[in-house]
């Protein structure tokens, strides 16, 4: 009887047992169920596009190295500005002179004014084919007198053409002449005219030139003498000439302009003509050219003494 009872209560044990798990492996309607595990593919990895356009790499600007010591290509080309030049008043002029004066390029001083590179006779005709600078007739229209006044304004034609010259072409066959154009030829102009004034100033107490006027000459075949080209006021000029450098055999750094060289009075010059009663120039008086440079000497100390004559000690 005892064997039966545990037998019975055995077999019960075994069927809650197997009840409670197979109410475990069901899933309650509603219920939540745990998310799946998702497994992330790896991305598939493309073969690179090929770029048909052309990039554009940007190179790092390069800076330019100095070159050496002297002045840099900009400042050798180019002068700065005007020479320093005191005004002076009308009302304050005391005395004035005027001359006339030669400076002669093959002279060893005023040859940097020859320079191929720093030609002035180059620099006046450039200036002038661009407009920049006005050209006096040296001779008056009507009556052919010689004249250095700005009465006669040359239009830039003409002004090129009375510095290119002419030439005379013979025929054979006729036996006539006739004049031609002629070809502009820099060694032609070894001379330039300088007029001048000097001018004593009252206020300041300084006797010292002004440069009111500048021509290139050239050499008449017919009477072999040196004549005026044109005239060009210099105080028009002067703008332009401060611009222009010239050559120093002495400093490749010298800033020296074609204004300074004529305003510091760096030219070696002599005097060929001074205001008389009758317009005289000194070849007229002298013909011996080795007293005309004595002449023109005492022509300065002239004016020297007269300067010392308006002090009173």
């Amino acid at each position: 009887m005892k064997k039966i009872a545990l037998s019975l209560v055995f077999i019960a044990v075994i069927s809650v047992t197997g009840f409670a798990q197979k109410k475990g492996n069901t899933v309650k309607k509603g219920a939540k169920t745990p998310p799946a595990k998702v497994v992330q593919e790896a991305p598939k990895t493309e073969a690179p596009k090929l770029d048909t356009t052309k990039t554009v790499v940007k190179k790092k600007q390069k800076i330019k190295p100095k070159d050496g010591y002297a002045m840099e290509k900009e400042l050798r080309d180019t002068a700065s500005e005007k020479a320093f030049l005191a005004v002076i008043k009308d009302e304050d002029v005391v005395l004035t002179k005027r001359v006339w004066r030669d400076v002669d390029l093959r002279d060893t001083i005023n040859g940097v004014l020859n320079f191929p590179k720093s030609r002035l006779i180059d620099v006046l005709l450039t200036h002038i084919r661009n407009e920049e600078l006005t050209a006096y007739n040296p001779k008056n229209p009507t009556t052919l007198d010689d004249v250095d006044g700005f009465d006669f304004p040359l239009d830039t034609t003409e002004a090129l053409r009375l510095a290119n010259g002419v030439v005379n072409v013979t025929n054979n066959k006729t036996g006539t002449v006739t004049q031609v154009a002629g070809e502009f030829n820099p060694a032609l102009f070894l001379k330039y005219r300088i007029k001048e004034d000097w001018v004593f100033d009252g206020k300041r107490g300084v006797f010292e030139p002004r440069i009111i006027a500048i021509a290139p000459l050239k050499l008449n075949d017919q009477t072999k003498e040196w004549q005026p080209v044109f005239w060009i006021a210099y105080e028009e000029a002067r703008d332009i000439l401060a611009t222009k450098r010239l050559f120093n055999a002495l400093n490749d750094s010298s800033p020296l302009s074609m204004d300074d060289f004529f305003i510091h009075r760096l030219f070696s010059s002599h005097i060929v003509k001074e205001t008389n009663s009758g317009d005289y120039k000194v070849k007229d008086l002298i013909t011996d050219p080795r007293l005309r440079l004595l002449e023109s000497e005492r022509i300065k100390k002239k004016m020297a003494d007269m300067e010392q004559g308006l002090w009173e000690y």
